[in-house]
């Protein structure tokens, strides 16, 4: 059987079996409030990644991004514009399992700003949700697709290196 080439937590490479892959597509949101973008830590390694999840069958990305937004930070979210697509094979060790994930980014806007407190984050891989300044993050920051995050943000908020200086914000295509 043929051989897929997936990403570990921990950074590493794992060939797993075409046949073992999980399809997975998932949605999450790029989610801005005043120079700052909602993150979350990987409970398992303590890394960054962007609030959002799978999409389960007969839900719609929307749906998908609103769901898990509240299950994991606690507000509520307006879903603005399609930002970006990725295809990303995975192993995530936890579970034993990998995964073929077809990933849709969106551009969100809170409709409040209020965050769960740490104990309340319904999540099993995800907790701490926060407001982290966007032109202090690197992309060694996240768990993964950190460069892709970084240069979205950028793009978003025109914000070159570790400058903060808004020119305002577009789509990201």
């Amino acid at each position: 059987m043929p051989m897929v080439e997936c990403i570990t937590l921990g950074g590493n490479k794992k060939l797993i079996e075409k046949g073992d892959l999980i399809l997975r597509p998932a949605a999450f949101g790029l989610i801005f409030h005043e120079e700052k973008i909602l993150l979350l830590r990987m409970r398992h390694t303590g890394k960054f990644h962007l609030p959002g999840g799978g999409i389960e069958v007969g839900e719609s990305i929307e749906e998908t991004l609103k769901r898990e937004v509240r299950e994991e930070c606690g507000i509520e979210i307006a879903v603005e514009c399609f930002a970006h697509f990725e295809e990303l094979f995975f192993y995530y060790d936890p579970s034993g399992r990998a995964y073929h994930g077809l990933h849709f980014y969106y551009i969100c806007h809170p409709q409040s700003i209020d965050l769960l407190s740490d104990d309340q984050v319904c999540d099993g891989s995800a907790e701490k949700p926060r407001w982290m300044e966007i032109a202090n993050l690197h992309a060694r920051d996240f768990q993964s697709q950190g460069e892709r995050i970084i240069e979205l943000c950028r793009k978003i908020y025109s914000i070159s290196g570790s400058n903060a200086s808004t020119k305002g914000r577009g789509s990201a295509s």
